[in-house]
């Protein structure tokens, strides 16, 4: 049996940080400011292509916004929004932020078809991938977990959410984490910051190019841990892959993976990962999921539907390569 830890998301951002620094600064160039914090369950780090003490606060100031997000919206902690919504049997008023993302999730849900759904919280808690003990659930279990699932089940009434069923419980894990980049990412352009990355254990924002040329992003091998699949060229956008080899266990040589097909309540077997380009990182990271679900053929749809691009690995590891990005796509 494989166990997941909080290993396994540190070793996808070093695998991108060795396509991100190396070729990041000429000798003409400033050294980069960096700074890396363990925040959402992930390692995070951000480099800024320039230095000195607007720099400095803008950093401080990125970070101070990513942790405030994650007091509000981790589920671990009994204090956010989604704790106390969790915990109350018939709903509760929450921050009109949390309400945003949560009006967005369920567009998200609709447009993906069911694919992307904000409302697997108890499916979630009973497979406990991330935790101490991860469970293979049975069918009994799930059949029980899925009756408290499903965005049909919650209202919005004001700044109040309202749950049909008891044991309704809304987890982001599939945005919220992109939602954090986004926001830590208007703070440093709103500083004057032009050039930088926000790395988030895989979800990945851009702020401009690399001084004049294309940053380079690695998309790592779903099946050879450290090893680079193909690299993107990218600029002033988010790149999000969400990937069965993130956190996981096996038992009798089966992967259970935390990317939940919310039709049965059980890992998604269609893919191996997806790796999303769009404009923003809240929208890249739910798009990853919901296209990791719905496999490469239609996810591919999906992604093109929604103004994305994409990298898409089956589940017999054949890459689909979405039209915007082929160009952009060098093959390792």
């Amino acid at each position: 049996m494989r166990v997941p830890t909080l290993l396994r998301p540190v070793c996808v951002l070093l695998s991108l940080l060795l396509f991100l620094l190396p070729a990041a600064c000429r000798q003409s160039d400033p050294p980069p400011l960096q700074r890396t914090e363990l925040l959402m369950g992930t390692v995070v780090e951000i480099t800024l292509l320039q230095s000195g003490p607007k720099a400095e606060a803008a950093l401080n100031d990125a970070f101070a916004e990513m942790r405030r997000i994650e007091q509000l919206m981790s589920p671990q902690l009994p204090t956010s929004d989604l704790a106390r919504l969790a915990a109350a049997s018939r709903g509760a008023e929450v921050s009109a932020e949390t309400l945003a993302l949560l009006r967005r999730s369920i567009e998200l849900n609709h447009l993906s078809g069911g694919a992307f759904d904000p409302t697997l919280g108890r499916v979630k808690r009973l497979w406990d991938i991330e935790g101490d003990k991860p469970h293979v659930a049975t069918a009994a279990e799930l059949r029980r977990a899925l009756r408290q699932c499903g965005v049909d089940k919650l209202r919005i009434e004001g700044n109040r959410v309202i749950k049909l069923v008891p044991k309704l419980e809304i987890d982001f894990g599939g945005i919220a984490k992109g939602y954090a980049v986004d926001r830590a990412g208007a703070l440093l352009r709103r500083a004057g910051i032009r050039h930088a990355s926000i790395n988030a254990g895989g979800d990945l924002l851009l702020i401009g190019d690399r001084q004049g040329r294309p940053w380079r992003i690695g998309v790592q091998d779903p099946r050879k841990p450290g090893a680079v699949l193909a690299v993107i060229a990218a600029a002033d956008e988010a790149v999000v892959t969400s990937g069965d080899y993130e956190r996981f266990f096996e038992v009798d040589g089966v992967r259970y993976h935390h990317l939940f097909d919310p039709a049965t309540g059980r890992p998604s077997r269609r893919s191996r990962s997806v790796t999303v380009v769009a404009s923003d990182a809240a929208t890249a990271d739910a798009l990853a999921t919901a296209a990791f679900v719905l496999g490469p053929e239609a996810g591919s749809r999906l992604l093109r539907q929604q103004g994305a691009e994409g990298i898409l690995i089956g589940a017999d590891g054949t890459p689909l390569v979405t039209p915007g990005l082929k160009d952009r796509v060098t093959w390792r």
